[in-house]
């Protein structure tokens, strides 16, 4: 049985870690979940810091974790890309951008304040569809895989909280202030309309 009727986005900036880690837990919830990134490309760290591996949003999480298999096998193992990609892979099986999706959601997590201001952006630049409403939530998470893991249990419990309210639109300025003094992190909220 689904835990709400919510319909949920979580967005980082490529759709590898932060959003990934939150698709999957709050899936395992129940919920029903999406996620995407804002980035032009995805991201991700190579073997030094002047040489990310960069994919289109097009590439499958199987060609990537091919594509790092092969350039070095024990480096990524090492530094957890090839788990987070393997675990991507028995999600969806690609990473997709929020600006080319055409679904609606009634809740927009975002794991950044830089992707909260790009949801924003393309959300005020299309052109208006039906005035529904959409909640546009910020929960600052640094992009690491220990951050992404507790991410995900606060945006989990953020989302559940929201699914208890009767009267979302109405409730939600309190539940966002009182989640916020209980997570101690900067919450950012604004409602836009499809």
């Amino acid at each position: 049985m689904p835990a709400s009727n919510l319909n949920i986005a979580v967005v980082c900036s490529s759709n590898m870690n932060r959003s990934m880690e939150a698709h999957a837990f709050l899936s395992k919830k129940g919920f029903q979940v999406n996620s995407f990134g804002t980035g032009d490309k995805v991201k991700l760290p190579g073997t030094a810091p002047d040489r990310p591996n960069i994919y289109d949003f097009g590439s499958t999480y199987e060609e990537i974790y091919q594509d790092l298999l092969n350039k070095d096998k024990a480096f990524y193992t090492q530094n957890g890309l090839l788990h987070m990609i393997d675990r991507n892979r028995r999600i969806k099986p690609r990473p997709e951008r929020f600006q080319l999706c055409k679904e609606k959601f009634d809740i927009v997590v975002t794991c950044e304040e830089r992707v909260y201001d790009q949801v924003i952006e393309y959300m005020e630049g299309r052109t208006p569809i039906d005035n529904t409403s959409v909640h546009i939530i910020n929960v600052d998470i640094q992009d690491n895989h220990e951050e992404a893991t507790i991410g995900a249990f606060l945006i989990c419990e953020l989302v559940t909280l929201m699914s208890k309210s009767d009267d979302l639109d109405n409730d939600i300025d309190e539940l966002l202030h009182d989640y916020e003094a209980k997570c101690q992190r900067p919450i950012l909220h604004c409602v836009l309309f499809y």
